[in-house]
C-alpha cells in the first residue's frame, strides 16, 4: 500500500477529465485500497484517483466509519428537480469549504471492484458526495460551482492558509 501525495489546488491535473477503467485486476484493486488509506489519513469522506494524480475514474466514499464504498466509472443517470444545499470541501484544498446547491436525489450507474455494473439511488450526504466526486472525475473542481466572487474569495483564503501553513 502506497501513501501517495494529494495534489493541491490549483494543480492542472485536478481540471482534467479522468479515463474510464477497463482492467479490474490487481493494479485497480491496489489503487482502490491506496485511495482508502489516503482519504482516511487526510482526513476526508471522499476521494478520487485524480486527487493523487492518477487520471482514472475511481471514487472512494466512506460516510460511515468502516464501511467504504468503491465506485468505478460512475455516471449520474438521473437527478431530481429538488435541490439541497450542503457544505462541501476537498482533500485538495484543505481548510476551505462552502455551500453548494445540487440535486437532492440522484441515481448513479457504476461498476464495483469486480467490474459488475450496478445502479444506486442516493439522497442526502451520499448524493452530494457522489455528485462532488463525479464532478472531480469530469475535471470540474468543486469551487467552480460557486459564483466567481465566492470562488475568488476562497482561493485568496486558501493561498493565505498555504503561506501561513
Amino acid at each position: 500500500m502506497a501513501i501517495r501525495p494529494i495534489l493541491t489546488f490549483p494543480d492542472p491535473a485536478l481540471r482534467r477529465p479522468a479515463d474510464r477503467i477497463a482492467d479490474f485486476g490487481e493494479a485497480t484493486q491496489e489503487l482502490a485500497q491506496d485511495l482508502l488509506a489516503i482519504m482516511r489519513a487526510a482526513p476526508g469522506i471522499g476521494i478520487t484517483a485524480p486527487h493523487v494524480g492518477v487520471p482514472l475514474r475511481l471514487v472512494v466514499i466512506e460516510i460511515e466509519s468502516g464501511r467504504p464504498r468503491f465506485y468505478i466509472n460512475p455516471e449520474i443517470e438521473w437527478s431530481s428537480g429538488d435541490l439541497a444545499r450542503r457544505e462541501e470541501a476537498s482533500v485538495s484544498m484543505p481548510g476551505i469549504s462552502d455551500e453548494i446547491e445540487r440535486p437532492a436525489t440522484i441515481r448513479a450507474r457504476y461498476q464495483d471492484l469486480a467490474g459488475n455494473m450496478l445502479s444506486e439511488e442516493a439522497s442526502g450526504l451520499l448524493a452530494t458526495c457522489l455528485q462532488h466526486e463525479i464532478d472531480q472525475l469530469d475535471g470540474m473542481f468543486w469551487i467552480f460551482r460557486l459564483s466567481r466572487l465566492k470562488r475568488e474569495r476562497l482561493v485568496k483564503r486558501f493561498e493565505k492558509l498555504q503561506r501561513l501553513g
